[in-house]
């Protein structure tokens, strides 16, 4: 048996900042501020190890992003206007803690073993919530199966622990991903399969009953990239067993489905025509570096075209609801150019990656087709919400980057 190694003070601070990394990322599907006290302990462990600090691949893309971002804040004309995206910056140091230092392939897996646990508990706080809602309405003379359930639930929808639905969405559908992918490709799925498959159908349900449609299209894209890599013929059998779902949901949710074609004076459709409307005006104006960090909001009714007029749509105006049109009219079209080559870029990345792995179930593919599955997401959920605006939903993103770049390390032991 070899000895242990010598305790050293350089060692034992690079091991907590892994283990602090670890918490700030498991911590993100239920706090956002222990996730960034616990994201500024392990990055000061970090520094304080003087080890080595690593960017993935997409280093230079970022890079050019954060550049853009900066240069667009200091000729906005408005510093202290734009210093809420500039504070942002920091939540990107998830990437590098997480990449630094999380080298052990176990905690890898039992990262996104904790995020469904922790997001199937979210999801039955979730539920729990839709139950008081029904009897809320029910005290109030509206049943669940009567038409207008609809119009009393989706002004103010299920949250969890977050503080929007959107935020609660968007994590529960990053969480379900990656269990999702861990089911189906990851090298063992372990004992007590049961239950992972029970957290997976629970985090579903959350997901349906939040009905946040940009979430819905984000999950359904996912999902028919993981079937397809999977058993491609299943692919077939996906828009049949949604279309039935649609069909035989209760009124609150087939009434969602209707109103992405058909939409009522309560939904958001026409009000996301009113704000891309104006972006766009915005990014016409400003095509370099767009007005600003924060400035779509502070200038909107600025920029709104001279064919609108009150009473304007119900909706919230702070910001455009896309996030290409968003990055642009904020900092404009080079710098969102580079976001999206990041975004690509993880995809090839990945891809390249599970073109060299052996055939078979392995901890490696599960990361990569998670990884690629999550920016797929990501980009169909982007064309009607500013997804990567949300701290929540940017670490969770950041997280499952660097693990799947930690997948193509050649010094991270997977068997």
């Amino acid at each position: 048996m070899s000895p242990a190694p010598p305790f050293t003070f350089r060692a034992a601070t690079f091991r907590a900042a892994g283990w602090l990394a670890f918490a700030s990322a498991a911590a993100i599907v239920f706090s956002i501020a222990a996730s960034q006290i616990l994201l500024g302990a392990s990055l000061a462990a970090l520094l304080i190890s003087r080890e080595r600090l690593r960017l993935p691949a997409i280093k230079w893309a970022l890079a050019l992003f954060l550049f853009g971002t900066l240069l667009a804040w200091v000729f906005s004309g408005d510093l202290r206007a734009g210093m809420p995206q500039i504070k942002k910056i920091y939540v990107f140091a998830e990437l590098l803690v997480v990449f630094s230092s999380v080298r052990n392939a176990k905690w890898i897996r039992w990262l996104f073993l904790v995020w469904a646990g922790i997001a199937a508990l979210t999801a039955f706080w979730g539920c729990l919530q839709f139950a008081g809602k029904v009897r809320e309405a029910h005290a109030q003379g509206i049943g669940f199966f009567s038409r207008g359930f609809y119009d009393f639930y989706v002004a103010e929808r299920i949250k969890g622990f977050t503080s929007h639905w959107n935020t609660f969405s968007a994590e529960e559908m990053f969480a379900l991903i990656m269990l999702v992918a861990f089911l189906l490709f990851a090298r063992a799925p372990g004992s007590w399969i049961w239950l992972k498959a029970a957290c997976a159908c629970l985090i579903a349900l959350a997901v349906l009953l939040a009905e946040t449609r940009g979430v819905w299209f984000a999950t359904a894209a996912a999902g028919f990239y993981l079937l397809w890599v999977w058993k491609r013929k299943l692919v077939l059998l996906a828009p049949v067993l949604i279309g039935l779902a649609a069909i035989a949901s209760p009124p609150a949710i087939r009434e969602r489905f209707e109103s992405i074609v058909q939409p009522k004076e309560v939904d958001s459709n026409q009000f996301r025509i009113v704000v891309w409307r104006t972006g766009l005006r915005m990014i016409e104006a400003h095509p370099w570096l767009g007005l600003g960090p924060e400035q779509p909001h502070i200038q909107f009714w600025k920029w709104l075209p001279g064919d609108i007029h009150p009473p304007f749509p119900d909706g919230y105006y702070g910001h455009l609801h896309n996030v290409y049109l968003q990055y642009a009219a904020e900092r404009g079209i080079p710098t969102t150019l580079a976001m999206l080559g990041l975004l690509i870029q993880i995809m090839v990345n990945f891809r390249r990656g599970l073109r060299s792995l052996p055939p078979g179930r392995d901890d490696r593919r599960f990361l990569l087709h998670g990884g690629i599955a999550v920016v797929l997401a990501v980009l169909a959920e982007g064309f009607v919400e500013y997804n990567l605006g949300d701290s929540e939903v940017l670490t969770m993103f950041l997280v499952v980057t660097a693990c799947g770049y930690l997948a193509l390390e050649k010094d991270v032991a997977w068997e």
